[in-house]
């Protein structure tokens, strides 16, 4: 079963991170790499030139909704979380999908977490944003984001959708589930450097960080990725463990959403985990 993985934005379609990852039989790869060949980069720009690959376990589509035809007549160009929802809601029973995987609060703050100004989740893994008690938002200017991600999880939710709510894996093939990601804490919790940010990357540290990413857990593209279709395949990683029921891939963080005074909070971001290392042969004595 495939899973639909997606970097938030809300102030242009063509910042979405939108990744199906999906897993991939030797014969079906996309693509065929060389052991120890190096990955070339395409000029002048930001993406990657997917080199050719013997196999891969991992077979990573991007889905681009950044046509001005389509961005531009729709508010104006700027993302609108119904519509996001109703199109990412589309394309998951299209394809058959009951993992989405987003990068974005779900909840805010429980009043009795313990906490001053964030989730438990939050604290844990140190975000530099926080979402406090409903409203409250450190820095302040993280608020409208933070306000479009919850939108776009609760009008997931209006379709169907539910927030998920415990550290097992979705129980029927009909339960549909949201799970909350985030690529920074990804990349640490592989033991590899994090992506930096957008403004900051340069083309070499997006060559290096997919190469990485790479050699520990082969995967192909359909075509190249830029920085926000990158850090959704690494945001993405954990929801393939939650489909397969391989408590091994996962590592949740946090506690389990809830309602509250009409509100949620809390919730689990989910991060994945380095495939374990083959153990190698010793000499018998």
């Amino acid at each position: 079963m495939a899973v639909l993985s997606v970097d938030l934005a809300f102030r242009r379609w063509s910042d979405l991170g939108i990744v199906i990852l999906d897993r991939a039989r030797p014969q079906d790869s996309i693509g065929r790499i060389q052991a120890g060949v190096a990955l070339p980069l395409a000029p002048q720009s930001n993406r990657l030139v997917e080199p050719p690959t013997a196999e891969a376990n991992i077979r990573c589509e991007i889905i681009s909704w950044d046509h001005p035809d389509f961005a531009s007549g729709i508010n104006g160009g700027i993302v609108d979380a119904n519509v996001l929802a109703g199109r990412l809601n589309h394309l998951c029973a299209t394809r058959d999908i009951r993992v989405l995987m987003l990068d974005g609060p779900q909840a805010w703050k429980s009043r009795s977490n313990g906490l001053e100004h964030a989730r438990v989740s939050e604290r844990q893994l140190n975000t530099p944003a926080k979402t406090g008690l409903p409203g409250m938002v450190k820095p302040v200017s993280y608020r409208p984001f933070a306000e479009f991600c919850l939108d776009v999880y609760d009008a997931m939710c209006r379709r169907g959708w539910r927030r998920l709510d415990t550290c097992n894996t979705p129980g029927s093939p009909q339960e549909r589930v949201l799970v909350e990601s985030y690529p920074h804490a990804a990349w640490k919790s592989l033991g590899l450097k994090p992506l930096p940010s957008k403004r900051r990357t340069r083309v070499s540290d997006l060559a290096m960080s997919y190469a990485a990413l790479r050699s520990l857990i082969p995967f192909t593209t359909d075509r190249p990725p830029n920085h926000d279709q990158l850090q959704a395949i690494v945001g993405g990683l954990p929801g393939l463990a939650i489909e397969e029921r391989n408590t091994a891939g996962a590592r949740f963080v946090g506690n389990a959403p809830r309602r509250e005074d009409g509100h949620w909070r809390e919730g689990f971001i989910v991060l994945p985990l380095p495939p374990p290392r083959p153990i190698g042969l010793r000499w018998l004595h």
